[in-house]
């Protein structure tokens, strides 16, 4: 999609970047906020499987690094979130499990010219998500103890650097996830209202 010298065009949608580690519940309050606050939810990791599924060359690339281990570069994924932030139709996302690291949020920002109104982090004790991650047995085979503690350590080594960059900006409204899903949603609504107030008055 080439870009179009409009003003319409002007308008840079509104980003908000959902973190937390694996079982802090994220996916579940996405759902909730696309629900109460029109939102389109944006997963990284799905995108990235539905390029997979689709068979493309892009596709079976990513398929093939993600075999070997690697990790997807950057502009792979933003490309793909940038398309599909362009082709809804919506002005508002909330972007899931991205940027993972320093990396991801520097390139996102350089390709994409977008800098997230905020972050959403869910903030969860270790011991809390992996006996969540534990107990929900969906059939993730990257659901057993030692790769859960892998996936925590990644998270905490990639991600925090990228929430204490935000935090700096003041960017950063962190969420106590190990409540119980209607306490933490009465969190992350107390967080979106004022915005949602915002946008109804500059309509």
């Amino acid at each position: 999609m080439s870009e179009v010298n409009g003003t319409a065009s002007e308008k840079k949608p509104a980003v908000i970047f959902v973190l937390g580690g694996p079982g802090s519940g994220k996916g579940t309050q996405c759902a909730y906020i696309v629900e109460h606050f029109g939102y389109t939810h944006l997963s990284a990791g799905d995108l990235l499987r539905a390029e997979i599924k689709s068979g493309s060359e892009n596709g079976t690339m990513i398929q093939n690094m993600i075999k070997e281990g690697k990790i997807v570069p950057s502009e792979v994924t933003i490309k793909l979130l940038q398309k599909a932030i362009q082709e809804n139709g919506n002005d508002k996302f909330l972007i899931d499990g991205f940027p993972r690291n320093e990396e991801n949020r520097a390139a996102f920002e350089k390709v994409t010219g977008i800098e997230p109104k905020f972050v959403l982090f869910f903030d969860c004790p270790e011991e809390e998500m992996e006996r969540r991650l534990l107990g929900r047995n969906q059939g993730r085979e990257d659901d057993n103890i030692e790769t859960i503690r892998k996936r925590f350590k990644v998270f905490l080594e990639s991600s925090l650097p990228v929430i204490q960059y935000y935090e700096a900006k003041g960017k950063v409204r962190k969420i106590h996830a190990a409540k119980p899903i209607e306490d933490v949603f009465q969190e992350v609504k107390a967080v979106f209202s004022p915005e949602a107030e915002k946008d109804k008055r500059s309509i």
